[in-house]
């Protein structure tokens, strides 16, 4: 038997998404970390031992311009390029890959806590080390850091340091949630299994083995739908286990849980219901996949309110957007649907005082074991919120060991260090400003070979236009304004006289992409034929805001439509009918799916500044109260655009940063759920070079062919002494427009 001791700057414990994105985002402050995971792959309930969707704030799409960026951002984009089909062993090596890509990580697979040394009063605890028992190597590893981050979901290492948690329900008067149960009690989110099956192309028998349930002689087949063409992820309503011990009850609740699995496959297979002879099971799983355990108690406890009221927290390190999401503690059983949904009017923030210890001083929080109670658990529990998460709490541990601090006197005391760190890597935020003074591009005066100033869309000459009707959902557009809208033309087809009620709303906050707050309403009369009609709405923003222009719903008339992307923050909305009620606007009132990349033929009149290049040296830097981006004119028009920085004197210029637009807006997913038709966003810079004006005459730093990143970071070879910045775009991955997000400059002592 060996024993090895490993020490390190941040110990993570936990390798599905939560602790990758801790581990790489604390090996990026310049930590030495420690990852471990127990099973022989990352990723969690994500890997192919499991399978499960990644969800996170897009939620399928519902929401809008949310796709999260930073190490999420980064594994959605690689996974899209390498595996569109979404292979769930392929998805293993996307993940597997970012962490061997971090020279700071040491990654132990097969390596299971057993134990933790922790000391101090129960109210002011430290841990001291973890030690594990690594299979097929036989080596007990002991881990000892000054920092750990606790990303296993079920809360393994906290709960054996004395970190104060909780389990199961609260009850609705200890924080005013009105989806929470009048009574406490220990009800959870059970666990779910899945399986795949495939078409041999002749016929199949299949004998089931003794684990096999009869699932005809239960409520499922009455309550749950059964399909031939459903596999993995599609049967999520499997689930069992929350009216059990998630851990003491685990090998039962597997069981189970294989025993339904078999027994739909009988059901589908020997029942005579189905056109199943030629399908087989493919594979089948074996590893329950956890919804809910132990929720850790932080500094803040995040509720129901802080999610569907979007509180703007001071220290909000992340954001979410998955709708608060409760099933029933039955499970697979219960006569209540699968499950519930409540969606605020957007997404909302995660304060970084729900990602520490209340109790244990050193101790981080990622992932499902975050401080929320049950009814916030239900949208943070999803996987790519859950890295978003990882990496703010691995940043935030990098951080703390780096400065010798805790992560209560960086909550309180530095908290504008972790944000303004967090923006450098470009993680989740929203809203949150850029400040830092050592970036060089603060000062410096932003010019562009072009700037879009006019929202304009029309049909090119012989191009094909679509239709929107309107005959049973109102229709929105949401428009950027900054400084002023004046008017807005629009072309519509009518097949008889009618009258269009035209509406101008609010979205009520940078957060939100949907009508919240009306302002203004007109209509206007209709002759038959196509014919442009004006929405008369003038409206001001100086500092720049989204605004919603709604068509209600008119019979025989119809929106036109371009089929193809419009000017990037054009977006078209199509009204639906939420499943929940809810007292306020919620995001998923309002579908984006069938105008996604397409744009409405319109005019807006008024020049826009929303798109101007000083955005790219501006505080925001993803879609808030506008698309916070420079945008070129066409690139018909201007084929060779660029972007450009002057100071009044020279600079030492040493590294550049710049963020790309990767259309945050667009739902990528790393298994079968859906399918995104190209493996490049197409908004993403392809070729571009940075050039220095040096002595008067510019001088190429960097040159970049093939570029599929929404992030580079561009460090010099050798300071340049420079008036001024220059990066020229050749080509972009399909876009019409060239647009960039941000730059941002150092000198030698912060490249």
């Amino acid at each position: 038997m060996q024993r090895l001791t490993v020490d390190t700057d941040v110990t993570v414990v936990g390798g599905g998404l939560a602790g990758v994105a801790a581990a790489i985002g604390a090996a990026r402050t310049g930590a030495r970390v420690a990852l471990m995971n127990n099973r022989p792959v990352l990723g969690g309930n994500s890997s192919s031992e499991i399978r499960v969707w990644v969800c996170g704030a897009t939620a399928h799409g519902a929401q809008k311009y949310a796709r999260e960026t930073g190490v999420m951002g980064e594994l959605f984009r690689e996974n899209q390029y390498r595996n569109p089909e979404g292979n769930p062993y392929l998805w293993d090596q996307v993940v597997l890959d970012a962490v061997r890509a971090e020279p700071g990580i040491t990654l132990y697979l097969n390596t299971d806590v057993r134990e933790v040394e922790a000391d101090g009063d129960d109210d002011r605890r430290t841990v001291r080390a973890v030690t594990g028992w690594q299979m097929g190597s036989e080596r007990i590893i002991r881990f000892t850091s000054p920092a750990f981050v606790d990303a296993t979901g079920d809360g393994l290492v906290g709960a054996q340091a004395g970190a104060w948690y909780r389990t199961g329900r609260e009850a609705a008067h200890e924080f005013g949630e009105e989806w929470a149960p009048e009574q406490p009690d220990s009800d959870m989110l059970g666990s779910t299994m899945f399986f795949y099956t495939k078409d041999t192309g002749r016929p199949v028998r299949f004998v089931p083995p003794s684990i096999a349930k009869d699932v005809a002689a239960t409520s499922i087949v009455r309550n749950r739908p059964i399909s031939t063409t459903a596999n993995g992820c599609d049967y999520w309503w499997i689930e069992y286990g929350g009216e059990l011990d998630a851990l003491a009850d685990s090998e039962a609740i597997r069981d189970e849980l294989w025993a339904v699995i078999y027994g739909i496959w009988d059901h589908i297979k020997n029942s005579g219901e189905y056109d199943a002879d030629t399908l087989t099971l493919e594979w089948v799983g074996s590893v329950p996949g956890k919804r809910e355990y132990r929720r850790f108690v932080g500094d803040h406890i995040l509720t129901q309110q802080d999610i569907i009221e979007q509180t703007r927290f001071p220290d909000a390190v992340g954001f979410g957007g998955w709708s608060i999401d409760l099933h029933p503690a039955g499970g697979m059983y219960a006569d209540a649907d699968g499950s519930k949904h409540l969606f605020s009017s957007g997404l909302y923030h995660i304060p970084f005082r729900s990602l520490y210890s209340r109790n244990v001083d050193n101790l981080l929080l990622a992932g499902r074991d975050i401080s929320a109670s049950h009814v916030a658990f239900g949208t943070t529990r999803v996987m790519a919120t859950c890295a978003v998460t990882g990496e703010a709490a691995g940043v935030a541990a990098g951080l703390c060991i780096r400065d010798g601090l805790t992560p209560r006197q960086l909550a309180n005391d530095h908290i504008d260090l972790l944000q303004q760190t967090l923006l450098r890597h470009d993680a989740s935020l929203l809203g949150v400003e850029w400040h830092d003074p050592a970036d060089l591009a603060a000062c410096a005066r932003a010019s562009a070979s072009s700037e879009l100033r006019t929202l304009r869309m029309e049909p090119r000459p012989g191009e094909r236009t679509s239709r929107q009707p309107l005959d049973s959902h109102d229709v929105g557009i949401v428009l950027p304004v900054e400084p002023a809208v004046e008017a807005v033309d629009l072309l519509l087809d009518v097949l008889e006289a009618a009258t269009v009620e035209l509406e101008l709303w609010s979205t009520g906050g940078g957060e939100n992409h949907i009508p919240v707050e009306r302002l203004q309403s007109a209509s206007a009369d209709l002759a038959p034929g196509r014919q442009w009609v004006r929405a008369p709405f003038s409206h001001k923003a100086p500092g720049g805001q989204n605004v919603v222009l709604l068509l209600r719903r008119t019979p025989c008339v119809s929106l036109v439509v371009v089929d193809r992307p419009g000017p990037y923050g054009v977006l078209g909305l199509v009204s639906r009918t939420p499943r929940t009620p809810g007292g306020r606007p919620q995001s998923n009132a309002w579908s984006a799916e069938e105008l996604r990349r397409t744009c409405p033929v319109m005019v807006v009149s008024g020049d826009s500044d929303a798109y101007r290049a000083g955005q790219v040296t501006g505080p925001l830097q993803r879609p808030y109260d506008g698309p916070r981006m420079w945008s070129s004119e066409r690139l018909a028009v201007d084929p060779e655009p660029w972007v450009r920085l002057d100071w009044e004197q020279p600079q030492s210029l040493a590294c550049v940063d710049v963020v790309f637009n990767d259309d945050v807006d667009l739902d990528l997913i790393n298994l079968h759920h859906h399918r995104t038709p190209f493996p490049v966003v197409p908004e993403l810079v392809r070729d571009y070079s940075i050039e220095a004006l040096v002595d008067g005459s510019w001088r190429t730093v960097v040159s970049v062919r093939g570029n599929r990143e929404r992030r580079r970071s561009h460090p010099l070879d050798e300071p340049v002494a420079a008036t001024a910045l220059r990066l020229a775009v050749h080509a972009t991955n399909g876009s019409e427009w060239a647009t960039v997000v941000a730059l941002r400059v150092y000198g030698a002592e912060r490249s």
